[in-house]
């Protein structure tokens, strides 16, 4: 089944004053948000998605992506970001994983800006009006705390129950005003690896 895209949203949030203090360089949110139809609603349970995904997602990935890059103005001025899917009722969260745990999505973006860490996500059902979460991380340094934001927005019309709304989020600096380090020290001080933070010994089972 190909793309049936209903319409695109692009937001913008400015913060200027954070903790009545005013911001030095302002930070700017951005979402690019996509309602689609879902490719497998009234299809009942499908086993494989792989075809739908190969041809959908990397469609999605390039117009979310260009909607962002042409607000941003240039990929390298993007320091984090995250990806988020909801699914309308008449479909599985599988539905909405599928279209964003992909590469053939998620690179697109990735390549875009530069970024070699993870697209922190989340996947979830609802209808419309439900809250797509944002969550986002470092472009390149997933430990730096600064660039742990999250963008909450809605659409009030959409999921509808055979929809699937998937976005992306991006920012162009940290939150204002930071002051709690970053991961690596704590890391120092615990004496501890990124690959094992809590020092979990290994089964000897």
């Amino acid at each position: 089944m190909p793309l049936i895209l209903r319409k695109t949203l692009l937001q913008v949030e400015t913060t200027y004053i954070e903790g009545d203090r005013a911001v030095g360089s302002p930070l700017s949110l951005y979402s690019a948000i996509a309602v689609l139809k879902n490719p497998w609603a009234g299809r009942g349970f499908v086993e494989d998605l792989s075809p739908e995904i190969t041809e959908i997602a990397p469609q999605l990935g390039r117009i979310l992506t260009d909607l962002i890059i042409d607000a941003v103005g240039n990929g390298k001025l993007v320091e984090s970001y995250g990806k988020a899917a909801v699914v309308g009722m008449s479909g599985e969260v599988e539905h909405a994983s599928a279209l964003i745990h992909t590469l053939q999505f998620g690179n697109v973006f990735r390549s875009a800006v530069g970024a070699t860490t993870y697209l922190t996500f989340t996947n979830t059902r609802g209808g419309a009006n439900s809250p797509i979460v944002i969550p986002m991380v470092h472009t390149k340094e997933s430990g730096k705390r600064s660039h742990y934001l999250t963008i909450q927005t809605a659409l009030p019309d959409a999921p509808a129950h055979d929809e699937i709304v998937v976005a992306l989020g991006a920012s162009t600096g940290g939150r204002p005003h930071h002051r709690i380090g970053d991961r690596y020290e704590d890391l120092k001080i615990l004496g501890n690896s990124a690959e094992n933070p809590a020092g979990v010994e290994a089964s000897t089972k």
